[in-house]
């Protein structure tokens, strides 16, 4: 993938600390904003509980998501979250790896909408992918969640 900066990262690069990985684009009007909002939170408790998780915000629309716009929408959400973008190729593989479906709707060719699935992955360094989260999951239920993992594996 491409990060903030325009430099081509692996995923071992980019998650070298337990993280909470969402699939999303930045035109997106409600859906992402409302869970990159959450994941931020989440990743706040865990903070005041002296756990530390990244945030990874990764688009699934490379063509409007430059390594600035994803670098400007993660930082408006949180200032560890990291922004993944990339060409066409290297998203549909990180989805792929995630089983993320996504779409574009044909609808105008300016301001389209992405269709995509919307789960947050709880992933490690060491574990790779350990869970997942539903919309529906409140920011302290992900924080409980991630914790007790954290404090098992620790």
């Amino acid at each position: 993938m491409v990060d903030e900066t325009g430099a081509i990262v692996t995923d071992a690069e980019v998650i070298t600390q337990p993280s909470l990985l969402y699939f999303g684009y930045t035109f997106c009007p409600d859906v992402c904003p409302i869970d990159s909002a959450r994941n931020a939170i989440a990743v706040d408790i865990l903070a005041e509980d002296g756990k530390a998780v990244t945030p990874i915000f990764v688009t699934v629309d490379p063509a409007r998501d430059t390594p600035e716009v994803v670098r400007d929408y993660a930082d408006n959400f949180h200032d560890n979250m990291i922004g993944l973008t990339g060409s066409a190729e290297q998203v549909a593989a990180a989805a792929k790896a995630y089983r993320v479906v996504f779409s574009r709707a044909d609808d105008d060719p300016e301001y389209y909408l992405m269709n995509h699935s919307a789960f947050t992955y709880f992933v490690t360094p060491k574990d790779g992918f350990v869970s997942f989260f539903r919309r529906e999951a409140s920011p302290e239920a992900m924080a409980e969640t991630v914790g007790c993992y954290l404090d098992q594996t620790s």
